[in-house]
């Protein structure tokens, strides 16, 4: 249910921004404008802008395919005992990880009126994080053709975020955010109940 209502709220705010710079401008990420001007909202906002129907559509795609799930998992652990509510817990790790993937922005942009983000992959990289922590093994679609074991994708996913964001390309793609919004949604569980760590390892060992 969240991951529809997240998507909706997405591509409403996202649509209605695109025809109006105005609404854009007051809600992206924009460091210098978060810290000086104390619209710490901003942190969170962006998550709901998109550069275009492209970037907006991909982003959606890849949250419904794994939010449910992760939904569903989070149920699961709620009737267990393990946590408290899945709702609260599925908020937490979303827009966690907006505030994860804007935070190395905030502190480093500061200084830069000029410096603006926007998108929600952050964190749509950190329920794919998720997923991949309480299924390791199982298969995604390495551009969206070649199986994979989640956990060589999270490997190589990291491996090629971490190497684009130290050269600082310029193709207008915020891979810092990328990063950081996927190691939010590993650990995200951890944060939750250290206990779930020795879930990832049981998995990680015993590949099905």
């Amino acid at each position: 249910m969240m991951t529809f209502i997240l998507i909706f709220i997405t591509a409403v705010v996202s649509v209605s921004c695109l025809k109006n710079r105005t609404w854009f401008e007051r809600l992206a990420l924009v460091p210098y404008r978060t810290v000086h001007r104390r619209e710490w909202y901003r942190a969170v906002t962006y998550g709901f802008v998109h550069g275009d129907n492209v970037h907006l559509i991909v982003n959606m795609f890849v949250l419904l395919s794994f939010g449910q799930h992760i939904e569903r998992m989070f149920t699961a652990y709620q009737h267990a005992g393990t946590i408290m509510s899945s709702y609260l817990t599925y908020g937490l790790l979303y827009f966690g990880g907006l505030v994860a993937a804007a935070a190395p922005d905030i502190v480093r942009k500061r200084n830069d009126p000029h410096y603006a983000s926007i998108g929600a992959s952050g964190a749509v990289a950190a329920v794919v994080f998720t997923s991949i922590f309480f299924n390791p093994w199982s298969k995604i679609y390495f551009f969206g053709i070649v199986p994979i074991p989640g956990i060589v994708f999270g490997i190589l996913y990291i491996g090629y975020e971490q190497y684009l964001n130290r050269r600082q390309t310029r193709d207008g793609i915020n891979h810092n955010a990328h990063l950081w919004g996927a190691l939010f949604g590993f650990v995200f569980p951890i944060l939750v109940d250290p206990s779930l760590w020795n879930v990832f390892v049981q998995n990680l060992l015993h590949r099905s």
